[in-house]
């Protein structure tokens, strides 16, 4: 049985990375009328407590939102994400304290919720009986919210190719299992072959026993076109103190996305880095 529960690293400097990709990927899509649908394969809780026992065992989120919480002049990317942050929380992004941390995290799935337009919807799947519950809760009489118990991954094959014939799938496991790369990779190429014009992001950790390299090849080695990759490490990419960066592969990228990533990741890098360690990186695996 996975052991891994993102409560106790809701809000940290990986989410912040993530959930400012997935903004941007979100807001690419709602730049036409048409309705698109969102596909979380591995969709947590939905939002997490960050004054709760899990989250301050570790105080991760000291080292992520709340280092980007209030900041005013932040990129537009950055200002919708922290929008999504401030509407769980009952208030606005430019009014919150600088430094201090919300009481609420929203996962992936209330932060696309929070973009989502009418006519648009998701489809949320995960797996840990104690998580489901939550996630069903969270979302409870949202016509627009489909959520489905059970590996993720199948996802691909019993949702995909989707209705509207646009959006995108976040594949976001844990990385816990060894043969979970594999699994990235077959997935990625199952939904490819399904819905070849759908955008996919894939989030890894960068740290030792997750080598990123591995990864890129597994997903190279799928024969898929247009394939772009975003890292933000905090410490260098050989520390050995635990998961130092993080990273997103995108499948089928929105337009620019990479010259607007060149811009964003080197603000957010300068305020979740310990002291000048680190790097962002923005390079086509698979060019255009």
């Amino acid at each position: 049985m996975l052991s891994y529960r993102h409560g106790f690293h809701a809000g940290n400097f990986a989410d912040v990375f993530k959930h400012v990709v997935l903004t941007m990927l979100l807001q690419a899509l709602a730049r036409k009328e048409r309705p698109y649908v969102y596909v979380d394969t591995h969709a947590g809780a939905g939002r997490y407590d960050l004054h709760s026992e899990a989250a301050r065992k570790h105080r991760e989120f000291m080292s992520g939102i709340a280092r980007v919480w209030g900041e005013r002049g932040a990129p537009a990317p950055v200002a919708a994400y922290l929008d999504a942050v401030a509407a769980l929380n009952g208030g606005a992004a430019r009014t919150a304290t600088r430094g201090a941390a919300p009481r609420w995290y929203p996962g992936s799935p209330r932060i696309a919720r929070h973009l989502l337009r009418r006519g648009d919807r998701m489809v949320l799947g995960e797996l840990h009986s104690s998580e489901v519950p939550l996630l069903q809760r969270e979302f409870a009489g949202e016509r627009c919210v489909q959520v489905v118990r059970g590996d993720g991954y199948h996802l691909l094959k019993s949702h995909l190719p989707p209705v509207e014939r646009r959006g995108m799938v976040l594949i976001d496991p844990s990385y816990e299992r060894r043969e979970e790369i594999g699994h990235v990779a077959a997935g990625l190429r199952e939904g490819h072959r399904r819905w070849a014009t759908g955008t996919y992001a894939i989030w890894y950790p960068v740290m030792p026993k997750v080598p990123a390299a591995a990864l890129h090849r597994r997903v190279i080695a799928a024969g898929l076109p247009k394939m772009l990759c975003a890292e933000l490490c905090v410490l260098p990419d050989d520390s050995p103190l635990g998961m130092n960066g993080a990273g997103m592969i995108i499948v089928h990228p929105p337009y620019r996305l990479d010259i607007e990533l060149r811009q964003v990741l080197p603000w957010l890098h300068r305020r979740l880095a310990v002291g000048d360690q680190g790097r962002t990186d923005v390079r086509w695996l698979v060019p255009e």
